[in-house]
């Protein structure tokens, strides 16, 4: 029987996985710097099994690479029946190099004994390794895992569902701790971390999909192929309301071509309808910016 290319698995370079698990090991070591260097000894915790972990291993005194092994085990088993082979083995690689780092790097003298500084730095450099992991197929954290499952069966968003677990384990943190101060750090931490771990995925160049509508549509494309470097495509639309036919043209700039990009439509058809959108990254195809005069 021919299989088809839909039903044809088709296995990763040596090269790719070996440059993937380099850099989830190297994710792995910044989230044990994060947590161990500047987090755990302030008191200062994170969102999920991560927070968890630092929350029990500071009431029971053992060793915190212990609990994020073995609070992950569950959540490692049903990512593997849930998403799939190369996603769980990926996630058990960070999970065991972060609970290694962890357990190394906890007689190491911390960075900072503020606070603040900690909730700072530590999310900085835990949401960079966390968004490297992410990036190369993995995760350090089992309530992601949880949450795409729950998501099927109730109502609520993975994103719902992963911020309602955080703020709770965030709370936690000020009873744990007795210190209400420790709480408001962590989910200082927390957001930071989030947000970096975006930047981490998607990188600072921002890329925008850019569509057009206009009656001048060769000369807007022209102007754009000539003026930005950008290459466009022509789409057949249909106006619902007049039922004319439309062309519609797309291109992808980034973030510093944006303004650029409006004033041209502004100049040449103002009364263009223009519409940005923001996408996390780009592949194939001819978006290699060309020379421009």
């Amino acid at each position: 029987m021919v299989e088809t290319a839909l039903q044809q698995h088709k296995r990763l370079p040596l090269a790719t996985i070996i440059k993937r698990l380099i850099f989830i090991l190297i994710g792995a070591g910044l989230v044990s710097v994060g947590l161990e260097l500047f987090m755990v000894p302030n008191q200062v915790v994170d969102g999920g099994i991560v927070g968890i972990s630092i929350m029990t291993s500071y009431l029971t005194k053992i060793p915190l690479g212990i609990f994020l092994f073995v609070f992950n085990i569950p959540f490692f088993v049903f990512g593997y029946k849930q998403i799939g082979k190369t996603f769980a083995l990926s996630t058990l690689v960070g999970v065991v190099a972060m609970s290694i780092g962890t357990t190394w790097l906890h007689h190491t003298p911390q960075v900072t004994d503020d606070p603040l500084l900690a909730a700072v730095f530590g999310g900085i450099v835990l949401g960079i390794g966390v968004g490297m992991v992410i990036r190369n197929g993995g995760s350090l954290d089992g309530t992601e895992v949880m949450a795409i499952w729950l998501a099927k069966k109730t109502p609520f968003s993975v994103g719902q569902i992963v911020m309602f677990f955080n703020l709770f384990i965030l709370g936690s943190a000020g009873f744990v701790f007795g210190s209400w101060d420790r709480a408001m750090y962590s989910l200082m931490a927390y957001f930071i971390a989030f947000k970096m771990i975006d930047i981490t995925i998607e990188g600072f160049d921002e890329t925008k999909s850019v569509w057009i509508i206009s009656d001048r549509h060769q000369v807007l494309g022209e102007a754009i192929l000539n003026r930005l470097g950008r290459g466009v495509t022509y789409l057949n639309g249909e106006g619902a309301y007049t039922g004319d036919d439309k062309k519609v043209i797309f291109c992808v700039v980034t973030r510093l071509e944006e303004a650029k990009l409006k004033s041209i439509v502004e100049e040449l058809d103002a009364e263009a309808f223009l519409a940005i959108g923001h996408i996390h990254d780009v592949h194939g195809g001819r978006f290699k910016k060309k020379d421009i005069h």
